[in-house]
């Protein structure tokens, strides 16, 4: 099948990772140096834009992501273009990241040249961390086909693309960037134009709570980054946020979320009043059959064997799994270095 192009709009960090993971999934992506500059200053450009996107392919080839033979032929699908070629760059372009730094007026100026070049079915998805899809729509006379496509840093890596469209996207618009999306791998989520969208506002609250536990002297931060690696991350690798209170039961969190309230007189710890609901009629998880999933049509035994199988197969890429010891003079495993 073929692929049409994919342009975006700035060469920066996010532009050239998203070029990696565009050009790693067979498509010719375009990258379009958004500020006018000199013949020589655009070739230093260019020549360190492909050179980093080189090396990164490089990097996940020689750990074993591809064969390190097809870096060159994968490569070679990304060009770089300067501003005063954007027509011929939008020309064909199915897919349009906007990628330029966070401000309201390069996003503006980005939006105004799409507004002009842009094929009348092509895709505008900024990248923004910061603004709002709400937001963007009203810096575009494209609002129907313009939404936020929220990369996760390396953006060739990480498989999450959080997808928020504004109130006049396209349903089919949507639907056509998830559809590309996963057929690179990603795994696209939708969320409405809120601050943080997802990640970001759940990061936000764990590594500011990381600090304090430090500042606080409650561990050193080497004890508080090991328990997030062989504890905290271990176990949300495998259950997400919620599925975790359902696998345990609401009951604790609700009782839990009580305890660190009372305890430290802080209310960033009560629970939100959808947990207090939940506790309220019944709905705790696993054991009731409904909590934040419903369980009441699942094999809950089937169930339990995957995830534990899962949890079984994290620790053991971590290096931390022990077979049974069969005799008290067996050496046992060293604890990982931090």
């Amino acid at each position: 099948m073929s692929r049409r192009p994919v342009l975006c709009l700035g060469a920066g960090r996010m532009g050239r990772g998203i070029a990696h993971a565009m050009a790693h999934g067979g498509h010719d992506v375009r990258l379009l140096d958004m500020k006018p500059r000199e013949p020589a200053d655009f070739r230093r450009l260019h020549d360190e834009a492909l050179t980093e996107i080189g090396r990164s392919l490089a990097m996940v080839a020689d750990l074993g992501g591809f064969d390190p033979a097809l870096v060159g032929g994968i490569l070679g699908r990304v060009s770089i273009h300067p501003l005063d070629q954007a027509e011929a760059a939008f020309t064909g372009a199915e897919l349009i990241f906007e990628a330029v730094p966070e401000t309201r007026d390069a996003k503006a100026a980005a939006f105004a040249l799409a507004d002009r070049h842009a094929g009348g079915d092509a895709i505008l998805a900024s990248t923004t961390s910061t603004m709002l899809a709400t937001e963007l729509a009203g810096l575009t006379a494209l609002p129907g086909r313009t939404l936020n496509a929220h990369w996760l840093n390396p953006a060739f890596l990480v498989p999450l693309v959080e997808i928020s469209p504004n109130e006049q996207t396209d349903p089919d618009i949507l639907a056509r960037l998830e559809r590309i999306l996963e057929q690179l791998g990603k795994v696209p989520v939708r969320c409405k134009a809120s601050p943080g969208y997802i990640v970001p506002r759940i990061q936000a609250l764990a590594m500011n709570e990381a600090a304090r536990l430090v500042e606080e002297g409650v561990a050193s931060a080497e004890d508080v980054d090991r328990a997030v690696k062989y504890g905290f991350g271990l176990r949300f690798g495998v259950l997400g946020l919620l599925e975790f209170i359902d696998w345990g039961g609401g009951d604790i969190l609700y009782h839990a979320s009580r305890y660190m309230a009372q305890a430290t007189g802080d209310q960033r710890f009560a629970a939100p009043a959808i947990v207090n609901d939940k506790m309220e009629r019944g709905q705790i998880g696993l054991r009731t059959g409904q909590g934040f999933f419903d369980y009441s049509d699942r094999d809950i035994d089937a169930y339990r064997r995957e995830r534990l199988g899962a949890f079984l197969a994290a620790v053991r890429n971590a290096g931390l799994w022990n077979q049974p010891v069969t005799s008290a003079d067996e050496p046992r495993r060293s604890p990982p270095e931090q």
